[in-house]
């Protein structure tokens, strides 16, 4: 009777720590998939503001053809976020596309006609807009790494987490973050 009653509970306690196993292995891979589907959204407002800023550069270039040293840093900001895979990558990228955009706003601030210019002015508020959605998929994406990280390192996950493929994963942060506070805007 009483090896009965040790075989249960050892039975017991092995369910247990299965259930237990087993349900926070779901909730690790659900936070990585939801970590994974921030990343999606923030690479796509990426891909959508890297998309407007041909149009942009084009509509400056009509009014300012000699400012070529902005047009080219704006080009090779879009480059580098496109090309950006990583957190860290797109960090740097968001850097430089946040000094380029300046540039070249600052360059249109001095042409009274391209201020006034109904291409422009679209084209700008499409970029604002795209800016804020940027924000809020950066947001999205740091609070799923968050709660995914804190899950990988919480006793007893961490124990056995990292076992399981399961690591903590990069925060999309930028280097000059007053730089990105706002979005780009241009006062005419």
């Amino acid at each position: 009777m009483e090896t009965l009653i040790v075989v249960g509970v050892i039975v017991v306690l092995i369910v247990i720590v299965g259930i237990y196993l087993w349900s926070t292995y779901n909730s690790l891979v659900t936070l990585g998939v939801r970590v994974d589907e921030a990343w999606s959204d923030i690479t796509v407002q990426l891909k959508r503001r890297a998309d407007l800023i041909p149009n942009l550069v084009n509509t400056v270039k009509g009014y300012a053809t000699h400012e070529s040293g902005v047009f080219e840093a704006v080009t090779q900001a879009r480059a580098a976020t496109l090309s950006a895979t990583t957190p860290a990558q797109a960090s740097a990228a968001e850097n430089q596309m946040q000094s380029a955009l300046k540039s070249i706003f600052a360059v249109a601030e001095a042409y009274p006609q391209l201020q006034a210019s109904q291409n422009f002015l679209q084209l700008q508020g499409e970029l604002v807009d795209t800016e804020d959605k940027i924000q809020a998929a950066r947001r999205f994406y740091n609070g799923g790494v968050r709660e995914l990280n804190t899950k990988i390192k919480i006793f007893p996950n961490n124990v056995f987490a990292k076992r399981l493929g399961f690591t903590a994963r990069d925060f999309f942060e930028v280097a000059d973050s007053a730089a990105i506070a706002e979005p780009p805007r241009v006062q005419f």
